[in-house]
């Protein structure tokens, strides 16, 4: 009988988990395949994951877009938003966390926590302010307001390299700074290569956050030449797009192709950049 129970407890284990896995993957799966149904079927055979034929024109449907517009422009904007604010993002970032991690200066624990403070603040209490900034800048219906400001650092992404430039022996730069090496060369040919791991899980974040963004571009985006994928979606919920699920669907499903793709290929470097920052 012991033994039985022993045979038992890794069936009932996988069994729980493959049931908990389907039960998470399974908006993704229903998102997906409604993008094959046809359009009457979406919602009055909802529960089913079995079409009764495949309906591939949905996507021919929701690529041609809105009025001339097609979702090639929409991803197009999408990845230039998404590119820059990522590049500024990550490099920025990393400047800052060497600053904290590695030179002395006045007052470094007084602005760390300053900076680390803002990631409690939520969105929605700067959002009026970040406008009425931007449009005296004259920078409204532009892409300037989504990518800018992320030249400027973010808190999350100073607090994860920060964390992992401290895992970095001190007698490493001691031995730069012996061979005639500055704070820049120090950062750029001893620093940098070592960080590789949380630069590209800052990277993938970023990506992901940039990419899903939504309230961003419908503030400050008023031209649907500008839209990126987020935004234009909700296109298909204006006028006479009203009853096209299907090709909604179908570019939804779409639009998730970028962000899964750069999980799969990057998945080891957030588990690596993350685990690794812990260790401090």
């Amino acid at each position: 009988m012991p033994n039985s129970r022993k045979l038992l407890r890794p069936w009932i284990y996988h069994l729980s988990v493959g049931i908990l896995a389907f039960l998470m993957i399974y908006p993704i799966l229903w998102l997906a395949i409604s993008s094959l149904k046809p359009n009457d079927e979406i919602f009055t055979q909802a529960y089913s994951l079995i079409p009764s034929r495949l309906e591939f024109s949905n996507y021919l449907t929701g690529w041609k877009g809105f009025a001339g517009t097609t979702f090639a422009t929409f991803f197009k904007n999408s990845f230039i938003i998404v590119i820059f604010s990522t590049i500024g993002a990550v490099v920025s970032s990393a400047l800052v966390a060497y600053a904290f991690g590695r030179i002395p200066f006045k007052g470094k624990g007084f602005w760390f926590a300053c900076v680390m403070m803002t990631m409690m603040l939520p969105h929605d209490v700067t959002i009026i302010s970040q406008y009425v900034m931007f449009a005296k800048l004259g920078w409204l219906s532009s892409f300037k307001p989504l990518i800018v400001p992320s030249f400027f650092a973010k808190p999350f992404f100073i607090f994860l390299i920060m964390q992992f430039i401290r895992t970095i022996p001190m007698e490493l730069d001691e031995a730069a700074k012996m061979d005639g090496c500055n704070k820049y060369t120090i950062f750029f040919r001893v620093v940098l290569p070592l960080i590789v791991p949380a630069l590209v899980t800052s990277t993938i974040f970023s990506f992901y956050w940039s990419w899903d963004d939504f309230i961003n571009p419908l503030l400050y985006l008023n031209k649907p030449t500008l839209y990126p994928v987020s935004l234009a979606l909700k296109l298909f919920l204006d006028g006479d797009s009203l009853n096209n699920w299907g090709g909604m669907f179908a570019m939804a499903t779409l639009s998730l192709a970028p962000i899964v793709a750069v999980f799969l290929i990057f998945q080891k470097y957030i588990v690596e950049g993350i685990s690794t920052s812990g260790l401090k």
